[in-house]
């Protein structure tokens, strides 16, 4: 009966932190002020990076937003980096060299765990641009997307700025589960950085100063892992920059993608995510992390304590009552802001799936390779 006792205990502890969590992260949402753009046109130099690798389906769509951009043209600079494609990624990107957009084909021949870092450090290394902004080769987005960041960039005069990103086009009950789940992290990320305690933010819609990028050691210190282009230099830019890291609160900001289309690729992608955490060097983030596994641990064990036993399985309940009216309210404004309010009505029939699929990738992220782009990496 100790252990039990000890079980209800810890589980009500960890429900109580969580609610405190998730209460830092609403104050954190509301600290950030929906961003104004002046109108006045912007005078940064640009540089957009593009990584790409085999996306010959989807990537035409994004050269035509970029080149659609309504900022100075004069200013900017699209650089396109193929990652080794095997299908007509870079005969594409080649079309449009009539338009002011660059190529630079990797060329590695000897075997990487970060194709990716090295693709976008040497598009840097090449660029002419004072602000470096990344974005991916599946993404969309408006006229407005490039002369909002740079006028965010030169009104608060941030080192790094994490901009929103968003899954559209969802075909699918599934793909529509995980966009109110990317929603949460995205969400998450920002109030982090409305607290002034950055932990994450998303390489598709990125932006740095070069010199800042350079001033920190670049990927220097991470290069070995995979991912992390964004995360992991997040850290480093706060840890160097203290409260000089922004979060673009704008409709214009956002640059929309796509959702997963199988269990499989959702659960590769999201090891490949859950795999940066290794590496975190501020443990407040890890500790922050580990308890919030633990909670949804604990809501599992007291489920399957509550076959036996009638208690847990009311505090499993209770449990999983808290998680989701939390989380409601801090998605309540968050799916507000990009206007997909509707998808909250998923929030509790997805909330136990969500249980399971955070204590598995909490264990199968952080052991072993994952598949990235037809590679066995880690």
């Amino acid at each position: 009966m100790e252990v039990y006792s000890v079980v209800s205990y810890l589980s009500s502890f960890l429900t109580i932190l969580y609610v405190v969590v998730v209460i830092a992260f609403i104050r954190g949402w509301h600290k950030l002020s929906n961003f104004k753009p002046s109108g006045t046109p912007g005078k940064t130099n640009v540089t957009v990076i593009v990584a790409a690798r085999n996306e010959e389906s989807v990537i035409e769509k994004t050269i035509k937003d970029l080149i659609a951009q309504n900022y100075n043209r004069d200013l900017t600079e699209i650089i396109f980096i193929d990652d080794h494609s095997t299908d007509n990624t870079a005969e594409i990107i080649e079309r449009y060299e009539i338009d002011g957009v660059k190529l630079i084909k990797l060329n590695e021949d000897k075997a990487l765990n970060s194709y990716k870092k090295k693709a976008i450090q040497t598009a840097i290394g090449q660029s002419q641009g004072k602000l470096i902004i990344t974005t991916d080769a599946d993404c969309r987005m408006g006229v407005n997307w490039l002369s909002t960041i740079v006028n965010f960039y030169e009104e608060k005069g941030y080192k790094m700025i994490s901009s929103p990103v968003a899954y559209f086009e969802e075909k699918s009950f599934f793909e529509r589960a995980q966009s109110l789940e990317f929603l949460y992290l995205i969400g998450l990320g920002a109030s982090t950085i409305g607290n002034n305690k950055p932990s994450t933010c998303n390489g598709a819609n990125l932006a740095y100063e070069k010199e800042a990028f350079y001033e920190v050691g670049g990927f220097k210190g991470i290069d070995d892992l995979a991912s992390g282009d964004d995360e992991l230099l997040l850290h480093k830019m706060a840890a160097h920059y203290e409260q000089r890291i922004g979060f673009l609160k704008h409709a214009d900001a956002v640059v929309y993608t796509h959702a997963k289309p199988t269990l499989s690729a959702f659960i590769q992608q999201r090891k490949r995510w859950a795999s940066k955490s290794t590496r975190y060097k501020n443990k407040s983030i890890i500790v922050l992390g580990v308890c919030i596994w633990l909670f949804n641990l604990s809501i599992l064990l007291n489920i399957g304590i509550g076959l036996f036993i009638g208690f847990y399985l009311k505090l499993a309940l209770f449990q999983l009552l808290t998680k989701i009216i939390v989380e409601f309210l801090f998605l309540l404004d968050v799916t507000s802001f990009a206007k997909r309010r509707k998808l909250l009505v998923m929030l509790p029939a997805l909330n136990l799936l969500h249980i399971l699929y955070i204590v598995y990738i909490g264990i199968a992220g952080n052991s072993g390779k994952y598949n990235w782009k037809d590679r066995m990496v880690k």
